[in-house]
């Protein structure tokens, strides 16, 4: 189902509501467009820097996790860095569009939920994550998030582009 742009004069319950609305936007705008491309795009790079579309969802996925479970609630996630090997983005072969697909959602759910049961002005908890800086506040971590989502679904939308399939707005 296709997803609008979030119209700034919607009424809203909350700025919070409002980060979590942009950000559905563009999670669900990834799995759209890579729900549309073809099984031999899925893990074929057009670009320099290497990525493949389904690296980017499973990176956006630890995106999440990193900023909001490891870093804002300070909890353990195993490997924070689990979509990278080498220094790059990975999918393993035996993952499927679908499982990072659907761990995508899975963590999107659960970034709702930390949203939802915090203020925009918690500050994260101190951690890891935080590599010795200050922790910031939700807010914050909302805001790089959605500039994380934007930038990247622009770079998506390039991928389609080269090879003919739809991007959307």
């Amino acid at each position: 189902m296709p997803y609008n742009v979030p119209s700034p004069t919607t009424p809203l319950a909350s700025r919070a509501e409002a980060f979590l609305t942009y950000l559905d936007f563009f999670r669900n705008s990834i799995i759209e467009r890579i729900e549309k491309l073809p099984e031999s795009e899925l893990r074929h790079s057009h670009l320099a820097s290497g990525w493949t579309p389904l690296e980017l969802a499973k990176h956006l996925t630890y995106v999440e996790r990193r900023w909001f479970v490891w870093g804002f609630e300070c909890l353990d996630v195993g490997d924070p860095g689990g979509d990278e090997r080498d220094g790059r983005w990975h999918v393993a072969e035996s993952e499927t569009r679908d499982e990072v697909l659907a761990a995508l959602l899975v963590q999107g759910g659960r970034s709702r939920e930390i949203v939802e049961g915090s203020s925009l002005e918690n500050v994260g908890q101190p951690g890891e994550r935080w590599n010795g800086a200050s922790e910031p506040t939700l807010e914050r971590i909302l805001f790089h998030l959605l500039q994380e989502y934007a930038r990247h679904l622009g770079h998506l939308d390039i991928v389609l582009e080269t090879v003919n399939a739809e991007t959307g707005e």
